[in-house]
């Protein structure tokens, strides 16, 4: 056996057993990973340790591992699920104070983890721009909130960013919910006690319509409900009664009183449903069409017959959660380096597109007029012919609705190279002379976890292989830059398709409905969404158990959804393939190098104010 030469294997070793003790699970499997940290099922991963293993992700990988394995420890699930708020703002509360609480236990057990899980804290907080943040509103306050069911419970201070989080959020935390967080120190140690402080919190906080039904409530009604029946099964003439006492008298030796009880309401409740049948028999012969659940949400608005066999692994990610700050500045210069002699002319391109908007923001004039500034342009028919009269023009207001672009990127392999490089600098300088002229950009791309299936596909394989199972993938939908994101604090962000490993298969439909959901969201007057791929969807995994129309026929009916509700301004750019024949509106390039071109006449297209230039560059369906 010979000994690894990578210096930081005896580290992950010795951390991956200390995880497991700390979780008290010697079956956990714990693996390291590029990809954001989590824990599904047995399976617990942590962020990657190079071979320089500096203190920043040594520490980041002690404080994920302890903040997982407490959590594992502490946290049952099925106690968590029982009192899971609706509503989405009182769950991420409930969400967040419960993680609190299982590193707060932690902290005061073992007082060695209290210092890891505040490295973690720290780099989150860090990564976010929490210790840029000046307002509470700026803030998430379940975030906050559960900085200060930390902060209380363990007595630590946080680091700077989450302490100033915390800080922000504090004095209406306190001023709404003050009474409900002196009993804290009492109820941490049990999980269900805890829950119901959550609760209250949360309805403190005023999201209280969000809760729900209390499950504790609906325990006590069906109690109510057991009883009554219980009282009505003392017919002499029941058929049932002699055997539940005789079972309950059976079973008086070896239950608790509880128990019994629970037996008891059981057998109740199985009685009643066995009456109802009898004596629904005539109108209802199987008694079960009132059990039948209701019938699940489409996947698709677009095409409820689409199906998709596992959802639980796809993921809507930002793009600096899939690569550290240090490892996005490398790819970024990466990035610049290799289009360095490309950035001058798509600069003149987006100048160009500038210069346009800016003129269609700033004035217009109207020409022919009998009276107004004299129209200079006009002069020389007058000197030519003195009987001509003299031309006015007065200048007037544009009308330019307030707007949002996004640029949706295809991450697929074929991508590779040249591709996504120069697709990646276009959308960055496209952002960038948009933004200044007050027009918001979010910058999206679409791939897959995994080649081959990934983790859904591994489940279908388990579950016998049946027939059609639909998308068979795992999802991955990036968001590199959002609508509200400044562009100089997203730019780094777009280095990341320069990652090894990152572009993989491409399902365009459920992207382009993600897209489409994301900007139907936003508040602006006018919504143009432009999509750059390379071909039709491909996925291997989908298509191989799938027709072979599959993925194609979702993409034509999410392109014809959108472009018949007609809220957004949909067209596209293919790289090499004609998309022509899925887009209404859509340039087919030949050469990558002609994309920057593209973007730039097609945007400028729809902000042209003549509807003649604008329909020219729209109908255009390949670019020469």
């Amino acid at each position: 056996m010979t000994q690894s030469d990578n210096p930081a294997d005896a580290f992950k070793k010795a951390l991956s057993e200390a995880t497991k003790v700390l979780a008290n699970d010697p079956d956990l499997n714990v693996s390291y990973s590029v990809d954001p940290a989590g824990l599904s099922g047995d399976a617990m991963r942590l962020p990657q340790v190079s071979r320089r293993m500096t203190r920043d992700e040594v520490m980041l990988a002690r404080g994920t591992a302890d903040a997982m394995a407490l959590n594992r420890r502490y946290h049952n699930g099925q106690t968590h699920a029982r009192y899971t708020p609706q509503g989405e703002m009182a769950r991420e509360l409930y969400e967040a104070m419960e993680t609190a609480r299982c590193e707060a236990v932690g902290a005061r057990d073992m007082p060695g983890t209290a210092g890891n899980i505040d490295a973690k804290i720290a780099h989150d907080a860090m990564r976010k721009g929490y210790d840029q943040v000046k307002q509470a509103a700026d803030a998430p306050l379940a975030v906050a909130a559960g900085y200060l069911i930390r902060h209380l419970a363990t007595g630590r201070d946080l680091p700077s960013g989450a302490a100033n989080v915390m800080e922000l959020w504090r004095p209406f935390i306190e001023q709404q919910a003050g009474g409900t967080l002196e009993n804290l120190d009492a109820i941490l140690d049990n999980q269900a006690d805890f829950a119901k402080f959550a609760r209250k919190m949360i309805k403190d906080l005023g999201y209280g319509d969000q809760l729900g039904q209390d499950p504790d409530q609906i325990d006590d009604d069906q109690d109510d409900t057991a009883e009554d029946g219980g009282e009505e099964e003392q017919d002499p003439d029941s058929t049932g009664d002699d055997n539940t006492d005789e079972e309950e008298t059976e079973g008086s030796a070896e239950q608790s009183q509880e128990e019994q009880q629970d037996a008891s309401q059981a057998q109740v409740s199985m009685d009643e449903m066995a009456d109802q049948e009898v004596g629904e028999e005539a109108e209802m012969p199987d008694g079960e069409a009132p059990m039948e659940p209701p019938a699940p949400q489409p996947i698709s608005d677009a095409d409820p017959d689409y199906l998709v066999y596992q959802t639980e692994h796809d993921e809507e990610i930002r793009a600096e959660d899939l690569a550290e700050t240090v490892e996005l500045e490398r790819l970024r210069a990466y990035l610049d380096q290799q289009l360095e002699p490309l950035k001058g002319a798509v600069s003149r391109l987006a100048n160009k597109l500038q210069r346009r908007l800016q003129a269609q923001q700033n004035r217009s004039w109207e020409f022919d007029l009998e009276e107004g500034t004299l129209d200079a342009g006009r002069l020389a028919r007058v000197i030519a012919n003195p009987t001509t009269p003299l031309s006015f023009k007065v200048e007037k207001d544009t009308e330019f609705r307030d707007t949002c672009v996004t640029l949706l990127l295809d991450n697929s392999g074929s991508m590779r190279g040249r591709p996504i490089s120069i697709a990646a600098i276009c959308a960055d300088v496209l952002a960038r002379t948009l933004e200044r002229c007050s027009v918001k950009v979010e910058i999206l791309g679409f791939t897959t976890r995994a080649w081959k299936g990934g983790q859904a596909r591994e489940a279908w394989l388990n579950d016998g292989r049946p027939q059609q199972p639909g998308r068979l993938n795992d999802l991955r939908h990036i968001i590199y830059k959002s609508g509200d994101t400044p562009w100089r604090r997203a730019r780094p962000n777009l280095g990341l398709m320069m990652k090894e490993g990152l572009l993989k298969e491409n399902i365009d439909g459920e992207a382009l409905e993600w897209a489409h959901r994301r900007m139907m969201a936003r508040p602006e007057a006018r919504k143009i969404l432009m999509v750059i791929s390379d071909g039709a969807p491909v996925d291997d995994s989908t298509l191989s158990v799938n027709p072979a129309n599959f993925l194609e026929k979702h993409l034509r009916d999410v392109i014809e959804m959108v472009e018949k509700r007609r809220a957004v301004e949909l067209l596209a750019i293919g790289i090499g393939h004609d998309v022509t024949r899925y887009y209404d509106r859509a340039v087919t390039i030949t050469d990558v190098e002609q994309l920057a071109g593209a973007m730039t006449e097609q945007l400028a297209a729809l902000f042209d104010s003549d509807p003649r230039a604008r329909a020219r560059v729209m109908g255009m369906k390949r670019a020469s």
